[in-house]
């Protein structure tokens, strides 16, 4: 991509996405991640025994299957309405479905931590992104926020903390938290807000696909697409022009 003249522009904010921008899942596939949440499920069933909610092998067989089902269907409402489905409030409306025994919110977001708990394990940071986000703190009155597609709050942030990097950033936005997904606008606006910022067209948004760049292009936001080297499926062609590509997240530097 030809560098344009708004690239000469002094920012106010840089927004990163999560997954394939800052960090890496090892040895990323499909199978890899249903494999992860397969061993999370069986966690948090482990423990819905231990409560005594779940006392038979038929209210398990039940639960897992009706939790994959809700699961897959979240997933695909939220691809189509840009609606986030947090995993505490899934495992919650399952309990309402089957007529289990209701839990607490604490519990219900315990299980949904235990859920995502061996996911969490497969994520690292990229090579550069330490040494990057120091260089960026550096700069004055530069903003520096966070801003992920994930149903569970508490992972993106026990992973920046995990690899002491959660206090390079002013804010750390989910979908989980705010409730609808990249490339939804408000998304945008709401991280930008949070920031203390005012204006979009001061601010980046680095992420690794169509929702980061197209959203971020339709809220006003200025993009970096960074170019990952695996590809999933029904991924969307970004159909605009006006974006730089890189291919290590050390290659920002280059643009502020």
């Amino acid at each position: 991509m030809e560098k344009y003249s708004w690239w000469n522009m002094k920012f106010k904010g840089i927004i990163f996405d999560f997954g394939f921008t800052l960090f890496e899942f090892k040895d990323a596939s499909v199978k890899k991640y249903l494999e992860s949440y397969k061993i999370g499920l069986d966690k948090s069933v482990a423990k819905l025994k231990e409560y005594k909610v779940i006392e038979n092998q038929d209210t398990e067989k039940l639960f897992i299957n009706t939790f994959i089902k809700e699961r897959n269907s979240n997933f695909k409402n939220s691809i189509k309405t840009k609606r986030e489905f947090p995993t505490h409030i899934l495992f919650h409306s399952i309990f309402k479905k089957l007529g289990l025994r209701s839990l607490s919110h604490e519990r219900y977001q315990e299980l949904a931590d235990l859920y995502h708990f061996h996911e969490e394990q497969q994520w690292i940071p990229l090579k550069n992104t330490k040494k990057t986000l120091e260089t960026l703190t550096n700069i004055k009155d530069l903003k520096i926020g966070v801003l992920s597609n994930h149903p569970n709050h508490n992972t993106i942030e026990n992973l920046l903390k995990k690899y002491d990097l959660y206090h390079f950033f002013n804010i750390v936005v989910t979908s989980a938290k705010f409730g609808m997904r990249k490339p939804d606008p408000g998304i945008f606006h709401y991280t930008i807000k949070q920031m203390g910022l005012k204006d979009p067209s001061l601010c980046l948004i680095i992420g690794d696909e169509y929702a980061d760049i197209m959203g971020g292009y339709r809220a006003g936001l200025k993009t970096i697409l960074y170019k990952r080297t695996i590809r999933f499926p029904f991924e969307q062609e970004i159909k605009i022009n006006d974006y730089i590509e890189i291919n290590d997240i050390s290659e920002i530097l280059n643009h502020i």
